[in-house]
């Protein structure tokens, strides 16, 4: 099986231009810091006879706050998560805040052999699972000879 042919990341806390940040991830990592907003959340991509899996961590997310859309033989993968802020007098003054606005987006082009009516998506303890059945017609099959 091919890998998807194409991979879009973007984990970024507010939409930007993306030179800017590429330039703040490249400078980030060679200082030796996360960028503040960036999710740096990964995505594994694995495969059986009848099925392609896309696995992606999402820890903190709800289900409510992650869309998946499957277009053109392209599946996207966004989050967004909000930072509440509590005003003083409702759970105290804020002394230290390292829970920010987050967003992640994934695209992965997924190859032909790839079933798109009908997709499953399920959250688990910061885990999302897509599951997406391959064609009958690409799965492996026996033949015997005569």
């Amino acid at each position: 099986m091919a890998l998807p042919t194409r991979v879009q990341r973007a984990l970024a806390e507010f939409p930007f231009d993306g030179g800017q940040s590429d330039f703040e991830s490249t400078l980030n990592r060679f200082f030796g810091r996360q960028a503040e907003g960036f999710a740096p959340y990964a995505v594994d991509v694995r495969e059986d006879d009848d099925h392609l899996y896309v696995e992606a961590e999402l820890p903190g997310y709800k289900k409510d706050q992650i869309d998946i859309t499957l277009e053109n033989s392209t599946l996207t993968i966004s989050a967004e998560r909000k930072t509440e802020r509590k005003e003083n007098g409702k759970g105290g003054e804020l002394l230290l805040n390292e829970r920010r606005h987050s967003r992640f987006l994934r695209s992965f082009t997924l190859p032909p052999t790839v079933d798109g009516s009908t997709v499953d998506a399920k959250l688990s303890d910061g885990l999302l699972t897509v599951t997406l059945n391959k064609r009958q017609e690409s799965k492996p099959r026996k033949i015997t000879v005569a």
